[in-house]
């Protein structure tokens, strides 16, 4: 059994991270079906395979933007969100899509926080078929968790990158109650700009401003 795990959504101010670990019951599979890096493909390509994928062993981690405000740095915390997703994933050869400059580093931190033995690469999700898999349903559920809450919001609310114009647009209109809303990252520079000062601590968090 080969095991990948990917991630989506480290950048956004908008919106939830999202942590995928998939395995593949068939590399060859895989391959037949053109799974490639989610960047590689179009959005209707994705949502395609999302429909396939989504129905092999797989387990998604979202994290809410709170959990982010609450936690000391990116890295640690997808260390944590990598192991938590490995939790249920049946035995099998681990390879991750490194979220660390240091991808050796990165491997072997989410191997001790996960007690699973963990190999890690940067650009994983487009050598390895099982980690662009993870890529495609992380990707696919944060599109979809985004679009759900500009529908429910009823403000367009683009990309949820801090360059995205539509985006920034969301951001400004997003910080005129007493607090910012909570779909926001609050501990993100783009946040506090548009706050117009130091953004107030979520409750609970002890949080640095950290783009």
């Amino acid at each position: 059994m080969k095991i990948g795990v990917d991630e989506a959504g480290r950048g956004p101010v908008i919106g939830p991270l999202v942590v995928c670990a998939f395995a593949a019951t068939s590399i060859s599979e895989l391959i037949e079906l053109g799974v490639k890096d989610s960047k590689d493909l179009s959005k209707k390509r994705r949502e395609e395979l999302y429909e396939v994928l989504s129905q092999m062993p797989h387990q998604v981690v979202i994290c809410p933007p709170e959990r982010i405000d609450n936690s000391t740095n990116l890295n640690d915390l997808e260390v944590e969100l990598f192991a938590e997703s490995l939790k249920l994933m049946p035995e099998g050869e681990v390879i991750l899509d490194a979220c660390d400059v240091d991808a050796a580093r990165f491997a072997r931190n989410v191997s001790k926080a996960s007690s699973r033995k963990c190999l890690a690469e940067h650009k994983a999700d487009s050598n390895y078929p099982e980690v662009g898999a993870a890529s495609i349903i992380a990707k696919v559920t944060r599109d979809r968790f985004i679009a759900d809450l500009s529908d429910e919001l009823g403000i367009e609310l683009g990309s949820g990158y801090p360059s995205d114009p539509t985006t920034k647009i969301a951001v400004k209109e997003l910080v005129k109650g007493k607090l910012p809303h909570e779909c926001l990252r609050w501990s993100w520079k783009t946040v506090e700009n548009a706050w117009g000062g130091k953004v107030p601590p979520r409750k609970g968090n002890n949080q640095q401003t950290l783009f």
